[in-house]
């Protein structure tokens, strides 16, 4: 482990003390969906400020774009933002679900790569 090993001992021990709480503690279930809702809140708020920055850095490139291909990126960010929103319906849908999720992933990824395409080629 090197030579922080009382570090990493110690911070196990704080993930089994709080495993321990969430599963003997009455209402720790509550807590844990709690605290795992504001999470998951950062994180998405962590996404959308990373998207913001990146269209505020990019925006002139963005505005070069032939207004067909501006489309094409704004309908494929759109669609795959759309699809991993609904991943768990269409995944729990069985098979068919699960095909058109890659479906529809895959069509995003291709609209990427020809926008990013086009861009390369001048």
């Amino acid at each position: 482990m090197g030579p922080d090993r009382k570090t990493h001992v110690r911070n196990v021990l704080v993930i089994i003390g709080l495993t321990l709480v969430v599963w003997l503690v009455p209402g720790g279930g509550t807590a844990s969906l709690t605290i795992s809702n504001l999470l998951s809140l950062i994180l998405i708020g962590g996404f959308l400020f990373l998207g913001y920055r990146l269209y505020m850095e990019n925006r002139e490139t963005i505005f070069g774009l032939e207004e067909r291909r501006r489309w094409m990126l704004y309908g494929a960010l759109a669609l795959i933002a759309i699809t991993l929103v609904a991943t768990s319906r269409m995944w729990g849908a069985g098979g068919l679900g699960a095909l058109l999720w890659l479906a529809l992933i895959g069509v995003a990824v291709w609209a990427l790569i020809g926008v990013w395409r086009s861009y390369r080629t001048y």
